[in-house]
């Protein structure tokens, strides 16, 4: 597209990005220092928890909790390297791949996930959810599939999600 083919911005249209912009900094920082604050624990912690505690399997290959977080495995690999230093996981033999390992909850892991989930959700509730009305609720679930779409169809969705 040349130059002066570019179809710029409205002002409205502008306002709506910087708000976006703001928004997809301020949530996820938020959440961070909600969850340190509350329940003292970093938000990666948080997650791979909330993935050992749902899942109906007693243990979850790394990668299965990668792929379930969209995360890189070098970025989890980190991470559950000082989750296990902490005592909130513990890592086994994989039955099936005897090169791999499996990691599972500890009984800390699973009292420390008891105790900081209704609080984090709390927040969730509370700075999302009911923030907005039935109908900004509605348009958002409208909305926001139409974006991934399009991100989709131009070759930029990332594959891990």
């Amino acid at each position: 597209m040349k130059s002066d083919e570019t179809r710029w911005l409205t002002d409205s249209e502008q306002e709506l990005w910087r708000t976006i912009r703001e928004f997809l900094w301020q949530f996820p920082s938020a959440m961070d220092r909600q969850l340190l604050r509350d329940a003292q624990m970093q938000s990666g912690e948080y997650s791979v928890l909330a993935v050992l505690s749902e899942t109906p399997e007693p243990s979850l290959r790394p990668a299965d909790v990668a792929q379930g977080l969209r995360w890189d495995r070098s970025r989890l690999s980190h991470l559950l390297r000082r989750m296990e230093a902490k005592g909130l996981i513990s890592r086994c033999s994989d039955e099936t791949d005897r090169r791999g390992h499996q990691i599972a909850l500890t009984e800390l892991g699973q009292q420390t996930i008891q105790s900081a989930a209704p609080t984090h959700v709390t927040f969730v509730r509370e700075t999302l959810f009911d923030s907005l009305d039935p109908a900004e609720r509605k348009a958002l679930e409208s909305a926001l599939p139409k974006i991934l779409d399009s991100l989709e169809k131009q070759g930029l969705r990332d594959s891990s999600c």
